[in-house]
């Protein structure tokens, strides 16, 4: 069964692959055409299937057989009554004849009011064109208001390099089109077109086009300049850190040393060495954290991996969501794992209720908020909605393969746990905390903990946002992998930092405070997506519910991340330190 498992993961994964083995066709060979969906451009996640709307149809209509990661994206392909055969020029073919009535005109009427697009594959090469056009009064012939005119003639723009396809485009004709201002029954003659020409681009540059709007030199200054950024505040903040470090924490330890009483009351940090090291309160959750955040980064260094071995590319039909799902769920054995070793630590007992956490503090809050949006978008009709048989199929691999994994990881982590040993032997009763001002506590140290790390990666940031809820195409994972890296570097030298400052002032209780500091960055993130939003042109309840709901599970994913890296950082240099006045 195990086999069984990671075979079936291993094809779900790899299946993006086989589909880019290149296709050669003779003149005048059938090319699979298939139509996927149909939607408003300003809601990226309001799309219906193309026979939604009332096109021309097939006597039959064909679903074509779709991967996890499509059906999980949203893609709903089916068969379609255009014939574009290979090389082979084509005008004024006739699709249809249909008579609309008044129902029919008025959900066109809607749907050209909302700048509704249809997207097709072609040789799996996706292309988008809209359904209709909009003519303004001031533009009117007969000055009697505002125009909705529907496309009748599609013309199809293709290219080709020997005997494979290498480029296809698709526009409505704005010489061929047909009223539907008004709610009257018409009758329509649906006709196409198709012309072919030869180009010397290779077929392994075809995808290119879909990137050349993240590669104009505009946005590649852009990119670049957010990268720049990302490291002159790195050097700022080290160069900070190490002035502090030289001057203050030698200092320190140089006064501890030597023991002069006098000056050893200047010196807050080293009288709690026995209280530094004390276990935090709510020790499963703590460890569930860093169990989950651990798992959490494992997945996006494998995602970063599998783009730059090219397995990852713009539209590439749900290769990302069928990784993340598949990396998500082998990783696992890593949060077990990271929760039950470090709870082990400390406690003999009590690790599997670790794991347990681990296994339900991310997932948890994710799954909800997704069974909410299915609810949501079932209801609304759309194809984000998820099939119940893709519901069943998701369970089922989470039941036999993550769980188990869980499990596994944890037990290995109970068994093979490296024992704490602390600088400092812990005291039995815990010190008292003195007062402290309004910026050392931790709403304020949460405000800075975040505000810097995310102001050196809010271009980037702004740009994944238009990735994931825009049309624009992040096809620079050198450029995200860069940046994602100063994040980690940033979070990591704040945390220390914040940390000492705590620690300066007789304040023991670092534990979770490093979490919340590290982990803070997030909140930006979430203020920023709202601001995301409502600069946008997105609107509705469907998309709105959809929008704020994923923003904040990919919110709360870069809270348990950076959270738990700030406390490793945070545990390296507090051991670090008081391993040197043991040693003075």
């Amino acid at each position: 069964m195990g086999r069984l498992n990671f075979l079936l993961l291993t094809i779900t994964l790899l299946l993006p692959l086989l589909l880019l083995s290149a296709t050669a066709y003779n003149v005048g060979e059938h090319v699979p055409l298939f139509v996927n969906k149909v939607g408003p451009l300003h809601n990226p996640s309001e799309t219906y299937q193309y026979y939604e709307m009332p096109f021309c149809r097939p006597d039959r209509i064909l679903e074509k057989k779709e991967t996890l990661g499509e059906v999980l994206n949203g893609d709903r392909l089916a068969n379609a009554l255009y014939e574009l055969e290979f090389a082979v020029n084509k005008t004024g073919v006739v699709l249809c004849n249909r008579k609309l009535d008044r129902g029919n005109v008025a959900k066109f009427r809607a749907a050209i009011m909302n700048d509704f697009y249809y997207q097709m594959y072609y040789d799996d090469l996706p292309f988008w064109a809209f359904i209709g056009k909009i003519e303004d009064e001031s533009w009117g012939v007969d000055g009697k208001g505002t125009k909705y005119f529907l496309f009748k003639h599609v013309q199809f723009d293709a290219l080709y390099n020997g005997n494979q396809v290498i480029e296809i485009r698709a526009f409505g004709d704005p010489s061929h089109v047909l009223d539907v201002t008004e709610d009257v029954d018409l009758e329509v003659e649906f006709i196409y077109s198709v012309l072919w020409n030869d180009i010397s681009t290779p077929y392994k540059n075809r995808m290119d086009r879909y990137s050349q709007t993240s590669m104009i030199p505009l946005l590649r200054k852009t990119h670049w300049f957010s990268c720049v950024n990302s490291i002159v505040v790195i050097i700022l903040v080290m160069g900070l850190l190490t002035v502090l470090f030289m001057r203050h924490l030698k200092n320190d330890l140089r006064k501890w040393s030597v023991g002069d009483e006098e000056e050893d009351k200047e010196v807050g940090w080293k009288y709690i060495h026995g209280d530094v090291f004390r276990c935090p309160t709510n020790m499963p959750v703590f460890c569930a954290v860093l169990g989950s955040g651990t798992q959490l980064l494992t997945l996006v260094f494998a995602l970063f991996i599998l783009a730059f071995l090219g397995i990852l590319y713009p539209y590439n039909r749900g290769a990302l969501s069928t990784a993340i799902f598949a990396v998500y769920t082998l990783t696992s054995a890593v949060a077990g794992y990271s929760s039950a070793s470090f709870y082990s630590q400390f406690v003999e007992t009590g690790w599997q209720r670790s794991i347990l956490l681990a296994g339900v503090l991310f997932p948890g809050p994710f799954l909800f908020t997704v069974f909410i949006l299915n609810s949501l978008a079932i209801y609304f009709g759309v194809t984000a909605a998820l099939p119940f048989g893709t519901i069943f199929v998701i369970f089922l691999i989470y039941t036999l393969v993550a769980i188990p994994l869980f499990a596994l990881g944890g037990m290995v982590g109970h068994h093979y746990k490296s024992k704490f040993l602390p600088p400092s032997v812990t005291k039995k009763y815990r010190r008292e905390i003195p007062s402290l001002a309004w910026y050392r506590k931790i709403p304020a140290q949460m405000f800075l903990g975040g505000l810097l790390p995310f102001s050196a990666t809010v271009l980037e940031f702004h740009h994944l946002c238009a990735t994931i809820w825009g049309y624009k195409i992040s096809t620079l994972p050198a450029i995200l992998f860069i940046t994602f890296a100063s994040l980690v570097i940033l979070t990591a030298m704040l945390s220390v930092g914040l940390t000492f400052f705590q620690l300066a002032v007789e304040d023991h209780e670092w534990w979770w405070r490093s979490v919340l500091c590290g982990g803070s960055t997030a909140i930006f993130m979430f203020a920023y997506c709202i601001y995301f939003y409502f600069k946008s042109n997105m609107s509705g309840v469907l998309q709105t519910f959809i929008f704020f709901g994923y923003s904040a599970c990919m919110c709360y994913a870069f809270f348990l991340m950076l959270g738990a890296l700030s406390f490793r950082a945070s545990l390296m240099f507090v051991r670090h330190i008081y391993r040197g006045v043991k040693s003075e």
